[in-house]
This record gives structure tokens, C-alpha cells and sequence, in this order.
């Protein structure tokens, strides 16, 4: 057996409280509740880590979709959201293998807090959390933060660029062996092995060190889901999982050879990222049931919402006087947008090439976000999820469950199985931590020019 044909797939979930789809709420077990309900979150989560699931990823917001309640009332969609870093900490104790993701944004915060927060939850989880790395696409976001616009999208990586360097210094600020608790000596760590940051960019001036010993991955695993130019460069500098949402398998392959092309360039195999489209899927039984089971979610789709979810996707702009029954005239497709470029190019991708409806695109591409979900019996899954795994396309596969509880169920106990069976995915975890899941290195303590041995004020080495 080949070293392709053997190699195994890594498999994510993507966990929005009440589905990614406008509607799926509407057939919620507890609509009214379940978004803020750590119950709802620790079975969702305990039937993914029964699935043997590399990790789970928690996206957020930091703010309202729209200022206009009014406009958005129809959809929960980042509404009514925990905040990730709280529910990954109570997530922790309940789980023992998976691992644990969730977002913040560069844009919004300052990187000690970050690394502090990181380094806590690792050492709280054993080693298996993962930061997802954004810049902040929301146009209503900065006016939370005394902002009155969104910075450039240039401005924003580059930011994050930074932002990143100084979080991973700082997860370096000690040896893995600093802390010696000597106690006959009184010597409670060894200064030679505490290394101070202080990091004098463009944008941040930061000393260190960090005040929480060297996380037990040594660095938690990061996270990007950009699909721009500058994302794509960002990601093959600093990420070790990329999230995408690429449409067809050929475009998916491109995206995927673009990046792994890349990180040569930064001292990276191509083994140090791996690249997990997104899985949009609705599993049955039988073809028949899956379709139904499509089809019942589409039905309490509200025209509101569908156009709300393209409205957002085009940068916010107001389409309410467009026919339904005509196609999207072009001269209203703005020529770009300073938020998620990669919703946007699909959303292009889907207006020129295929020509629907006004309401046609806007009930498919409120389903996913990308385009049509794919309906299938567990064989005809798998057999996608196998196509694109092999053809080059994918490391692996973000799977986004529309309806949570039931959509995330059925693929455990139908599509996993016959990937294993295939010899595709794990049956048993070999590792305790989420580096351990996804074959990446634990980084060493960087060798840095700007790393110096903790020093008195007087400047004496102690």
C-alpha cells in the first residue's frame, strides 16, 4: 500500500449553537434556549469526541449582523453566541481527546491577553486547544470599539501578521523546564530558562515575559480560514490548519496547491499546514431521506433571511428592491468588498457562472454560504469526502452540520463508520493532545534574536 492510499483523513466540526442555516433553528429541540446552554454545547461536543474528531471549531462575532434589529430578527446567526474562550474552558474538563478551537480576532484585542488566554487553556485542556486566527470581517464590529470604520482589509493582516509573532513569542517566554520548584533551595524557577520578548514592531511594543509557564504543546495549534491574497501569505507564514470553503473539487485543488506551494518560501514542509475544506452535507439513510430531510430545512427558509445572508455577504448594502424572479443584474455586484473575500468570491462565482434567480441565489446560498449542499446516503458521502481526499484536494474536511444536534449525530453514526471501514479515518485516538491528532510538530523554544535571558533592573543576569 502506497503512502497516499495509507495515509487517514482529519476530520473537524464546525459547531454554530443553532446551525449555520438560516432555518434549522426553526426544528431546534429548544430554539429558545439552546444557543446559551452549555448542556446543548457539551453533548454536541461529546458526540463529535465519540466520533473520534480531531477537534471542534467555535467562529463568533463581535457584533450585531446589521443595526437594524428589525432587518435581522428572522435569523439567530451569531445573535445570541458564548463567547469561545469561556465555553472551551468549561469544555475542557468534560472531554479528554479532542480538541478544542475557537476564535479571536487580531483586530480588536492585544496579543498578551491572547497568548495568556491560549496558554491557560492549554494547560487546562492537557494540550488541546487551537486558536483560530481572524482579522474581523463585520462592518458593525469596530463601532463596539470606539472605531467609526472597519480598517483596510491590507491593515487588518497586516496587523495580524504581527499580532501572530508577538502570541508565539511570548508562548516561548520560558523553557520547558523553567519551573523547578526546588523547594530545599528555595528556588522556584530557573531565571537562565525565562526569556524576555520584548518585541518593538510597527505596531506593537511588547516586553514580556508571559506569566504562565510554556503551554503543553508548546504552541497551541493556529488556526486560519482566509482565502485572499494576503490571507493565503499569512496562512503559509503561521498557520498549521487552514479552513477553507472551495465549491468544486478542481478549485479546491488549485487553493490547495497555491498554499503548499507557498511555505518553502518560510522554512515549512508541506506537512506543517493541513488543509480542510469545508464539508457541507446533509447524510440519511437512504438518497431519499437526505434530500427530504434538505428539503424540510429549505421550506422554513424565509425570503427575509436568505436575502439578509447575500445582503451581508456583498458588504451590507440594502438589495430589498430586486425581483425574485428575474437574474441579479451585474451592475449591482459591488466590485469588491472590505470584509470575507472568500463568501464573496463564491457568492460572484455563483451570480456570473450559473445565472439564477434573485430568489434561487438567494435560497442556495443562504444553505451554506458556498453553494448547494451536498444530500447522500453514507456511501455516496464517504465517496465524496474519498474523491476530493485523494485527488489532492484536502487533508481533511471541516464538516459544518446545518442542524446540530441531529446533522452532527447522523454523521458520526453513519459517515464515520464507513470511513473507517475504509480505512480512512481513526477508530481509537493515539494521542492525548490536538498536535498529537494532526501529526504537527511541538515546536521547540525559538531560538530568537530578540529572546534574552530574564534580567535584574540593573541589568544583571540573575
Amino acid at each position: 500500500m502506497s503512502e497516499t492510499e495509507s495515509r487517514q483523513m482529519h476530520l473537524a466540526v464546525l459547531l454554530h449553537p443553532l446551525g449555520p442555516h438560516p432555518a434549522t433553528w426553526r426544528a431546534a429541540r429548544s430554539p429558545a434556549t439552546a444557543a446559551t446552554s452549555f448542556a446543548h454545547y457539551a453533548e454536541l461536543v461529546q458526540t463529535a469526541e465519540r466520533a473520534k474528531f480531531d477537534f471542534v471549531f467555535f467562529a463568533d462575532a463581535l457584533a450585531l449582523r446589521n443595526l437594524d434589529p428589525a432587518k435581522i430578527r428572522r435569523s439567530p446567526h451569531f445573535i445570541n453566541n458564548l463567547e469561545p474562550l469561556t465555553l472551551l474552558g468549561a469544555l475542557a474538563p468534560i472531554t479528554s481527546h479532542i480538541g478544542l478551537a475557537g476564535t479571536v480576532s487580531t483586530t480588536y484585542v492585544e496579543p498578551y491577553n491572547v497568548a495568556r488566554q491560549f496558554a491557560s487553556l492549554d494547560h487546562i485542556s492537557g494540550g488541546r486547544t487551537a486558536w483560530n486566527v481572524v482579522t474581523s470581517t463585520s462592518v458593525t464590529a469596530p463601532l463596539n470599539f470606539g472605531q467609526p470604520t472597519q480598517a483596510a482589509h491590507a491593515d487588518r493582516y497586516r496587523r495580524a501578521r504581527e499580532f501572530v509573532e508577538v502570541v508565539t513569542g511570548l508562548w516561548d517566554s520560558w523553557d520547558d523546564d523553567a519551573f523547578v520548584a526546588d523547594t530545599e533551595n528555595a528556588v522556584y524557577f530557573d531565571p537562565v530558562k525565562c526569556h524576555i520578548l520584548d518585541h518593538r514592531g510597527e505596531l506593537f511594543t511588547v516586553r514580556g515575559p508571559l506569566n504562565i509557564a510554556r503551554p503543553p504543546q508548546g504552541h497551541p495549534v493556529i488556526i486560519q480560514a482566509g482565502g485572499s491574497e494576503a490571507g493565503k501569505i499569512l496562512a503559509a507564514e503561521t498557520a498549521e490548519v487552514i479552513f477553507t470553503n472551495e465549491k468544486s473539487v478542481q478549485k479546491a485543488r488549485e487553493f490547495y496547491s497555491d498554499v503548499k506551494s507557498r511555505l518553502p518560501a518560510f522554512g515549512r514542509s508541506t506537512d506543517e499546514l493541513k488543509i480542510l475544506p469545508a464539508a457541507h452535507l446533509m447524510v440519511g439513510r437512504t438518497t431519499q431521506e437526505a434530500k427530504k430531510k434538505l428539503a424540510a430545512y429549505n421550506d422554513l427558509l424565509h425570503l427575509d433571511v436568505a436575502r439578509e445572508v447575500v445582503e451581508d455577504a456583498m458588504g451590507a448594502i440594502d438589495l430589498s428592491d430586486l425581483p425574485m424572479d428575474q437574474p441579479f443584474p451585474l451592475e449591482r455586484l459591488p466590485k469588491s468588498v472590505n470584509g470575507g473575500t472568500t463568501y464573496f468570491a463564491a457568492l460572484v462565482d455563483m451570480i456570473t457562472n450559473e445565472k439564477p434567480s434573485f430568489g434561487e441565489l438567494c435560497q442556495r446560498f443562504a444553505s451554506s454560504r458556498v453553494g448547494d449542499v451536498l444530500a447522500g446516503n453514507p456511501v455516496e458521502i464517504a465517496d465524496h469526502l474519498e474523491h476530493w481526499f485523494r485527488s489532492g484536494a484536502a487533508d481533511g474536511f471541516m464538516f459544518v452540520p446545518l442542524h446540530p444536534e441531529q446533522d452532527l449525530t447522523d454523521f458520526a453514526d453513519l459517515v464515520v463508520p464507513e470511513l473507517q471501514r475504509r480505512g480512512l479515518f481513526r477508530s481509537k485516538y493515539e494521542s492525548d493532545t490536538l498536535r498529537g491528532h494532526l501529526g504537527l510538530k511541538r515546536p521547540t523554544v525559538g531560538q530568537r534574536a530578540d529572546v534574552s535571558p530574564f534580567r535584574s533592573a540593573a541589568g544583571e543576569k540573575r
